[in-house]
C-alpha cells in the first residue's frame, strides 16, 4: 500500500460511512512519519474539493490515554468547515460509522502561535476567546481498533464539532476548575473539569504548538482549537439526546437522527 491508496481508502470510508480494518494490519511500514504524511495528504484532498481549514483538534490529552498509547504529548489533527455543526443542528448518524461525543474546552486564537519553546502562559496569551464545545469523533476503523499511527493517519478520528453560544476572555476563567456535566437521554453519565486536559488546557495548546513546529506548522490566528476530551467519549445512536452543561461556558445539546449507527 502507498500513501495515495491509503488516503483514498480513508476518504471513501468517511464519505460512505463504512468501516475499514486498521491500515497497520496490512501496511507494516505505517509508522509515525508515514501517518503524518497521510494526514497531510487527506487534508490537501479536503481543501482541493472546496473545504476550508478552520482549526485544529488535539487528541489523547489525558495522561491516562497517553500512557495507554505510549506517548507523552497530545496528537493533532485538522478541522474543516465541513465538520462544523451549527448549534442546535441535529447530528445525522447515517453519515457516520460509530459516532461518540466528547465535551471540550475550545480556544479561538487571537494571534499566531508558533513553537518551539511555547509555554502554557504564552499559549494562553494568544487566545482571544474561550468557548465550550462538543466533538463527535468517528474512527473509520472497525470496532475502534487501531494503533497510534492508524489514528494519526485517520485525522485523529475527527468527524464533527459544535461550539457553544458563549465567548469568555481567558483571564475571566479558571480553566483548571471549569466543570462539565454530561447527560445522555436525561441520565448523567460523566463529569470532569479542565484539569483532565493535561492539567490545564493551555498546557495542551502549548505542547501542540511545539510539536507542530517540528512539522513547520503554526497555529494560526482565527483558528478554533479543540483542546481534547474532558471525559471518556459517549456513544451516540439514532434518537439519542446528548446535553453537556459547563459551569461558566454555557450548554450544548445534540439530537442524533438518521439511520442506524454501526
Amino acid at each position: 500500500m502507498n500513501l495515495v491508496d491509503a488516503a483514498e481508502l480513508l476518504l471513501d470510508a468517511e464519505a460512505n460511512a463504512t468501516a475499514l480494518e486498521p491500515l497497520s494490519d496490512h501496511w507494516k511500514e505505517l509508522d509515525a512519519d508515514a501517518a503524518m504524511a497521510l494526514q497531510r495528504l487527506t487534508l490537501s484532498r479536503r481543501l482541493a474539493r472546496g473545504e476550508r481549514l478552520t482549526g485544529l483538534k488535539l487528541g489523547l490529552t489525558s495522561r491516562a490515554k497517553q500512557q495507554r498509547m505510549g506517548i507523552d504529548r497530545p496528537i493533532t489533527a485538522f478541522l474543516t468547515d465541513a465538520m462544523a455543526l451549527r448549534l442546535g443542528e441535529p447530528l445525522r448518524a447515517d453519515e457516520l460509522v460509530h459516532p461518540r461525543a466528547e465535551p471540550e474546552i475550545v480556544f479561538e486564537m487571537g494571534r499566531r502561535l508558533s513553537g518551539p519553546g511555547v509555554t502554557a502562559l504564552e499559549a494562553l496569551s494568544a487566545v482571544a476567546a474561550v468557548r465550550c464545545g462538543v466533538e463527535v469523533i468517528d474512527s473509520r476503523f472497525k470496532d475502534f481498533r487501531f494503533t497510534l499511527p492508524d489514528v494519526v493517519a485517520d485525522n485523529a478520528s475527527a468527524a464533527r464539532y459544535v461550539l457553544g453560544p458563549l465567548k469568555r476572555v481567558p483571564d475571566s476563567l479558571d480553566l483548571t476548575l471549569e466543570a462539565c456535566l454530561v447527560e445522555l437521554d436525561g441520565r448523567v453519565v460523566d463529569s470532569a473539569t479542565g484539569a483532565a486536559v493535561q492539567g490545564h488546557p493551555a498546557e495542551a495548546l502549548a505542547e501542540a504548538a511545539n510539536a507542530l513546529a517540528k512539522e513547520g506548522v503554526a497555529i494560526e490566528a482565527g483558528w478554533v482549537v479543540l483542546t481534547g476530551g474532558m471525559t471518556d467519549a459517549v456513544e451516540l445512536s439514532p434518537g439519542s439526546s446528548l446535553r453537556v452543561d459547563f459551569s461558566s461556558l454555557g450548554s450544548i445539546m445534540i439530537q442524533t437522527v438518521g439511520g442506524e449507527a454501526t
